[in-house]
């Protein structure tokens, strides 16, 4: 049974939140998300991160339940420490997400861009190869026309002369509105997603297949891709350094990621 203390489902952003600044989750937060699993807390990781890197979120969120990737294009659910059954797969075709940057360089001039199309285990990303991607996974030196063939998880795109959180609402303001999703999750890229996929759709799918009403539901976040999903869940905590707009939309903040401030607010619900 769920304390009527507890909320019914917990889902946390993984870089910036629950992971630290070296990439690693601590055992601290490691055990108070298992506690809430056993006391019947469902627990959601939900991450910007790609399908590529589906088994790193695995180890980052072990007790997970559901794992919402690519900003909730892609939807796993767990089986204990068994294989990950995937509920929901959305892909964009390539030639719209061609379109999509082509719009936004009319408009700002050249970008970086980093195509995402290729789902499985630490795929390499197609594009612009660059020195510094965060994630483990290798980068492909492709032409646009190749690394746009097909469909595509994502895009990310960069400008050197505007930072991507002023890029994105430029980005979206160059764009028809039914081509794409985009938002920006604080690795310095706009990112374009297949229309209508973004963390709070991703929430939404999951809390209705848990038999969870969202009002029950408590996130954490930190960057503008986690405002969706701070929009429809009943309660929203927001990093000590998260983005002015996310802290603005949270109920409360708690310490940073380095912190373990998201396993520093949950220890709070047992006491």
């Amino acid at each position: 049974m769920v304390s009527v203390n507890l909320p019914r489902l917990v889902a946390t952003d993984l870089d910036g939140t629950l992971v630290r600044s070296d990439g690693t989750v601590s055992q601290r937060s490691h055990d108070v998300l298992s506690r809430l699993s056993a006391a019947g807390v469902t627990i959601v990781g939900i991450t910007g991160r790609g399908p590529r890197l589906l088994e790193l979120c695995r180890r980052d969120v072990p007790s997970a339940h559901w794992l919402v990737l690519a900003q909730g294009g892609f939807i796993y659910g767990a089986n204990g420490r068994g294989p990950m059954t995937p509920w929901r797969s959305t892909l964009m075709p390539g030639a719209r997400a061609a379109e999509v940057v082509a719009h936004v360089e009319r408009g700002v001039g050249p970008l970086t861009v980093l195509v995402e199309n290729d789902s499985s285990h630490e795929a390499p990303l197609m594009g612009d190869v660059i020195a510094d991607w965060p994630f483990p996974v290798p980068i492909i030196a492709a032409e646009r026309h190749v690394a746009f063939a097909g469909d595509a998880v994502k895009a990310f795109l960069r400008s050197d002369a505007i930072p991507a959180v002023e890029l994105l609402p430029v980005a979206r303001g160059l764009v028809p509105l039914d081509w794409c999703a985009m938002t920006e999750a604080g690795i310095g890229f706009v990112e374009v997603c297949p229309p209508g996929v973004d963390k709070g759709a991703g929430l939404s799918y999951v809390a209705q297949r848990a038999g969870v009403s969202l009002s029950d539901t408590l996130v954490f976040g930190d960057a503008l891709n986690d405002l969706p999903m701070f929009a429809v869940a009943g309660r929203r905590v927001a990093m000590a350094a998260a983005h002015p707009q996310v802290t603005a939309a949270a109920d409360e903040v708690t310490s940073g990621n380095d912190d373990d401030g998201v396993a520093e607010y949950l220890e709070r619900l047992f006491e």
